[in-house]
């Protein structure tokens, strides 16, 4: 994911410090402020035992993109867009007391409590997208990668790590004249996230393998755009 970063950092600066050849080919170099509506479900395997959940979070976000417009006269554009910052996937830290029992070799039973929170960030969201236009409306599909951060509090020393995602970027918009070549967009878009699966580092006492999550990612961005065409 660092690679893909540092690619298109540098592919930035390109256009940005090349303004002739943005004339001659017709570049769109834009802001977008979105408001992102993150839905996550899953389960948690432990053992034998499947527990069930699922979280959501609303949150607004800010992005930059650069497009090649209207390839040879086709109607089709080819563009890059990334959000430098992250979002949290729900709204609030999850917790979760669990309380073990033991039986030592007396009569007493001892009986432990561990606060468990767990939360996950989105950090790092580049699209690579194709649109097509006509008459002012356009589509959009796009290849979405992102990075996934766990951000667990676990007693039992467990750690579920972090990675990287794929989705498929799903969208359609309007694009109009704001002023000489300023042009602004209205877009609704749904992404859609490749399976996600973690193993935890270690396992509960008297549980055979380590904990298994399974999860399905979903976003729906609502966004609005300004960019000025070279």
């Amino acid at each position: 994911m660092k690679n893909i970063k540092a690619l298109t950092l540098a592919f930035l600066l390109t256009l940005f410090g090349s303004s002739h050849a943005l004339a001659e080919y017709g570049f769109t170099v834009g802001v977008t402020g979105s408001m992102a509506m993150i839905d996550a479900s899953g389960t948690e395997t432990e053992g034998g035992e499947v527990t069930r959940g699922e979280t959501s979070n609303n949150t607004g976000v800010g992005s930059i993109f650069v497009e090649y417009n209207d390839i040879m006269g086709s109607g089709f554009s080819l563009g890059i867009d990334y959000i430098p910052g992250s979002a949290d996937i729900s709204s609030k830290m999850n917790t979760r007391l669990d309380s073990e029992t033991s039986v030592t070799g007396t009569t007493t039973n001892t009986t432990t409590a561990r606060n468990q929170k767990a939360q996950a960030e989105l950090d790092g969201h580049t699209t690579y997208y194709l649109t097509y236009g006509a008459n002012g409306v356009y589509v959009k599909a796009g290849y979405v990668q992102v990075d996934l951060n766990t951000l667990e509090t676990l007693p039992t020393g467990s750690k579920y790590g972090n990675d990287t995602l794929d989705g498929i970027a799903l969208g359609a918009g309007v694009e109009f004249e704001v002023y000489n070549n300023t042009v602004g967009r209205f877009e609704l878009s749904h992404i859609d996230y490749g399976d996600i699966e973690f193993r935890s580092s270690v396992a509960r006492a008297g549980v055979a393998t380590n904990n298994l999550i399974e999860a399905d990612l979903d976003v729906t961005m609502l966004s609005a755009s300004l960019g000025y065409k070279f």
